[in-house]
């Protein structure tokens, strides 16, 4: 049922115009297993974001801050090549040399309750990813078969959200989306968990 995935990927990778796309459970965890990609150790993120995305910074042990600064539709994490496009949708919309996490959220353009993926170009980052998005397996091979090398993270899409996405799509894709600003979000540094945990 795998298959399902990696037909999901396909089309959002043919979509976005990006060689490759890898799915996730979410957009935070795709985040996430970039910012373990690069091994980012120092990251911002805008003032107004959604909340996950700093969480995310102080659960990878990040040094990390608040930027203000405004945005729409996408952001940079700091100097490193991850995006936050959790809510971005445009047709060959995908940036050159990036790791760009989309969002399937229920409150996306896609919406698929839960769900995303990270579209990147690089051929040796697609295979790491595919490999520590399902418990460092071959999400179409039986575990016991391998010999696992590198740490994964259980964090792979079902396919029964990839078989949904397949279902969505031609509707996604007919429809414009929606363009998210950053003044849609709170002002993260307001709040006490920030107050206390942020490492600037």
């Amino acid at each position: 049922m795998f298959n399902l995935v990696k037909d999901f990927e396909s089309a959002i990778a043919d979509f976005f115009g990006s060689p490759y796309a890898i799915a996730t459970d979410s957009c935070t965890h795709a985040i996430e297993l970039c910012l373990r990609l690069t091994q980012a150790d120092q990251v911002t993120c805008p003032s107004q974001t959604y909340i996950s995305v700093p969480f995310t910074f102080i659960k990878c042990g990040c040094e990390w801050k608040f930027e203000d600064y405004d945005w729409q539709e996408y952001y940079q994490i700091g100097n490193t090549n991850i995006f936050d496009a959790a809510t971005y949708w445009k047709p060959n919309g995908y940036i050159k040399d990036t790791l760009m996490c989309i969002s399937f959220q229920n409150k996306k353009h896609l919406k698929l309750g839960r769900g995303g993926i990270i579209l990147c170009d690089n051929k040796q980052h697609y295979n790491v990813l595919c490999k520590m998005v399902y418990d460092g397996r071959d999400i179409l091979r039986p575990w016991r078969e391998e010999n696992i090398e590198i740490i994964g993270y259980h964090y792979y899409m079902t396919p029964e959200t990839a078989e949904l996405g397949l279902q969505k799509l031609d509707q996604a894709v007919s429809n414009p989306a929606t363009i998210v600003y950053s003044n849609e979000y709170p002002y993260l540094p307001n709040m006490k968990v920030f107050q206390q945990n942020v490492s600037n």
